[in-house]
């Protein structure tokens, strides 16, 4: 069995009260007393129960990161934001891969839940929330991030996609592309559907005609292996699309993938447009032209916002809707 404040207790001479109220930065505690009861403490190798501690300040110094796919280098970027900002503020992070499954998101935020974690930051599997009741009802302080969640309690902090999208597609209209297809990741996504907004009002703006059989979804898939057979689809049409503009970089990805599988090069015959730039956009042998986020800047201000809200004490989270503005980085694909 671990050591107890009891024992700091007794080896410092003090109350059980006063070493409480040193570990806890009480104003009631003489500071030389404190200093004494804090290297004793670190002498004797007590740790400090967080719960216990937590259940007594209402903090435990600690917030949940739920992110959908750890594999897909723009959400580790977004990690890293919220990682750093947390440390400097004090805070320790748990980080929970759900693998864009509504079952495994559910058992993480029970877990997290238990754990009584002041906040959460999540980019959920879906927008529909039906299946985090528990969440919802439990009043924790949470912020979603790169997901705009309709409902009233809680922040969202998303880029700009409609914005994003126009100027990737007015991009390639300008290189003289009318055939111009859309690579998503599903229709019920609420970032799918306004990439797919912004591709259509550019195409629409520049008087071209929006071809229903140039735009390929497939529901749920975000990797690599999705851009891949959806840009074969494309690519059997009679008059397959010379440009294509992608829901992310690793759709874009698959895209180019079976391009060149089809004796193309890109983008002499096919240009293509990614969403994210992720690290993989910039190597030398890619050099994708993409719609860049502010990934980390994401997380750092998911983290800022949390611990606004967590200061806040008010029972309701804050709602509000943070709009971040994408830059076009033109590259060799295009």
């Amino acid at each position: 069995m671990g050591l107890t404040i009891k024992d700091v207790a007794k080896e410092a001479g003090v109350s059980y009260a006063t070493v409480s109220r040193a570990l806890n930065d009480h104003p009631d505690v003489n500071e030389d007393t404190r200093k004494r009861i804090l290297k004793i403490a670190s002498e004797i190798g007590y740790q400090p129960n967080v719960i216990a501690r937590g259940l007594v300040s209402q903090e435990t110094k600690t917030i949940g990161l739920l992110i959908p796919d750890i594999t897909n280098p723009f959400f580790p970027e977004v990690a890293r934001g919220v990682e750093e900002a947390a440390i400097e503020a004090g805070y320790n992070i748990f980080l929970c891969n759900t693998n864009w499954s509504k079952e495994r998101e559910e058992h993480y935020i029970d877990a997290l839940l238990q754990k009584q974690v002041d906040g959460l930051i999540i980019t959920p599997s879906s927008e529909n929330l039906d299946h985090l009741e528990r969440l919802l009802n439990s009043k924790v302080k949470t912020v979603f991030v790169s997901s705009f969640i309709k409902h009233p309690d809680f922040t969202s902090i998303i880029v700009d996609n409609v914005t994003g999208a126009q100027r990737a597609v007015q991009h390639l209209i300008e290189r003289g592309h009318k055939k111009i297809g859309f690579v998503g990741a599903g229709e019920d996504r609420f970032a799918n559907q306004e990439r797919l907004k912004g591709y259509k009002q550019a195409l629409e703006a520049n008087n071209i005609e929006i071809r229903p059989k140039y735009i390929k979804n497939q529901e749920g898939s975000y990797k690599r292996k999705s851009g891949y057979y959806l840009m074969k689809e494309l690519l059997s049409l009679d008059q397959y699309p010379t440009a294509v503009f992608s829901y992310n970089d690793l759709l874009a990805l698959g895209a180019i993938q079976a391009i060149r599988e089809e004796g193309l090069s890109v983008p002499e015959d096919v240009a293509v447009i990614g969403f994210d730039d992720i690290s993989f956009a910039s190597l030398p042998e890619i050099q994708l032209t993409t719609v860049a986020q502010p990934k980390y800047d994401m997380g750092q201000l998911a983290l800022e916002n949390l611990l606004e809200q967590i200061k806040d004490k008010k029972e309701k989270s804050i709602s509000r809707r943070i709009l971040l503005d994408p830059k076009l980085i033109i590259r060799k694909t295009s």
